[in-house]
């Protein structure tokens, strides 16, 4: 008989059994069939119930021995009650060790296979997770009247995302998330918010900068990227809070390279924008755009969609033009932007004229290319129209409607002497302008 066997034997005829009942079981009145285990390995509840099996077989053996088909008289009398006895003194000692045994949770003998996930799935997830802290929620509360109390409320009129620039305080996101905005709050990844005040904005570009006072170890930097040496196909991660919703990863690549996009604010183009078909949705605007290792390379600004909803093909200010703006915003409190100080007339005006080029509507005296000379659009004694300089080239580089103009100024500074040559009636001049800030810049 095997040790665990006599083991449990024993156990159960030293529990509340007669002395009789004890006596009788030292008989060997039962033996293991050939092919009978008792498992070392077993649970505790797994062992409980091969016990119970055990005292069944021992039933159904001893029974089997003394005559219990039924067909035998004589062996039907010479029935010993001490057998019985003993089952149901082992039934009694099963039962009470089953309910008073501790097992563990059944959810401990449960066996599951681990997942396992590929390489670029646990990159994708520790970029998630590493990132998420330095994304942030913005709320953009506006005051509003009740009309019937004629209470003064603050409602939301608007949301977006923003991340983390650096261990001061500072957050970057779109303007057009907090524009018009009477009061702004800042909630973090583990739902904290805060008041949060305006540092600075850049309408032409669409960047503005937010200061939280947040306790430091809050304040979790985004890794700064290049954008300068992106390609098309390079994937791409979009961390954002689309629809009001919590933390949300987006992936997608590259789909295009120095597009051009215009200001929400002012329409001023934005040159050098970074195309993605990662999804990008209301809400996702000012939420950092990201590459496999995690460095930023863009904000999330604008999709290409006529029906709102995201399409494919996203856009985001690239890195590098940022990074400027946000030094100027947070140093200065505003964006020193040289201009022209003129107003020119849409581009399909001067293509009807059968030219190319930026055509003057108006130069006030006190603006750069008044004070140059450069001529305005205007109407005679006798309400003929008069066309004003149409300005070709910059600097010897040739400008043909108003986005190669602003993408020229974007590359000067604030007191460059730049070379305009206009169209003055059938002839070409060569002006001479001082480039000077724009004067309404807050």
């Amino acid at each position: 008989m095997p040790s665990e066997t006599m083991a449990t034997t024993s156990l159960l005829l030293s529990f509340n059994c007669p002395p009789a009942a004890r006596l009788q079981a030292k008989k060997p009145f039962w033996h293991p069939p050939p092919n009978f285990v008792f498992p070392r390995s077993l649970p505790q509840r797994a062992r409980v119930t091969h016990s119970v099996t055990l005292v069944a077989s021992l039933s159904s053996h001893h029974f089997s021995r003394s005559g219990g088909n039924g067909d035998d008289e004589s062996s039907l009398s010479k029935f010993s009650p001490l057998p019985s006895l003993f089952v149901l003194c082992a039934s009694t000692a099963l039962s009470l060790s089953l309910f008073f045994t501790e097992v563990a949770p059944a959810s401990a003998f449960v066996v599951t296979t681990p997942r396992k996930l590929q390489s670029d799935e646990l990159a994708t997830v520790r970029l998630f997770q590493e990132n998420t802290p330095s994304v942030v929620y913005i709320t953009n509360l506006a005051v509003r009247q009740d009309a019937f109390t004629l209470d003064v409320l603050e409602v939301p009129q608007g949301s977006g995302s923003g991340f983390i620039w650096d261990k001061d305080g500072n957050v970057v996101t779109n303007y057009h998330v907090i524009r018009g905005a009477s009061d702004l709050k800042v909630t973090f990844a583990d739902q904290s918010t805060y008041d949060a005040k305006v540092v600075g904005f850049d309408q032409d570009k669409d960047v503005a900068v937010l200061h939280v006072e947040a306790p430091k170890d809050k304040l979790k930097p985004v890794p700064l990227g290049i954008s300068a040496d992106l390609l098309v196909g390079q994937k791409v991660f979009a961390i954002g809070n689309p629809f009001g919703l919590d933390h949300t990863l987006t992936t997608g690549v590259i789909s295009g390279l120095r597009r051009e996009i215009s200001s929400a604010a002012t329409g001023r183009p934005i040159q050098d924008v970074i195309q993605t078909d990662a999804a990008i949705n209301p809400g996702n605007s000012g939420g950092p755009l990201l590459d496999s290792a995690g460095n930023l390379i863009g904000i999330n600004t604008a999709i290409y969609s006529p029906s709102g909803a995201s399409s494919g093909v996203g856009f985001a200010i690239p890195v590098d033009t940022v990074g400027g703006i946000v030094d100027q915003l947070v140093k200065f409190g505003k964006v020193t932007r040289p201009i022209l100080g003129i107003k020119f007339a849409p581009d399909q005006s001067v293509e009807q004229l059968g030219v190319s080029g930026v055509l003057v509507l108006d130069a006030p005296p006190n603006g750069p290319a008044g004070k140059a000379g450069l001529l305005p659009t205007k109407r005679d004694s006798y309400g003929r129209l008069i066309l004003g300089d149409i300005i070709v080239s910059v600097n010897g580089k040739k400008v043909n409607n108003g986005s190669d103009l602003y993408r020229i100024l974007d590359q000067c500074k604030v007191g460059d002497q730049i070379i305009v040559e206009v169209l003055r009636g059938d002839h070409k001049e060569k002006i001479p302008v001082t480039l000077e800030p724009k004067l309404d810049e807050t």
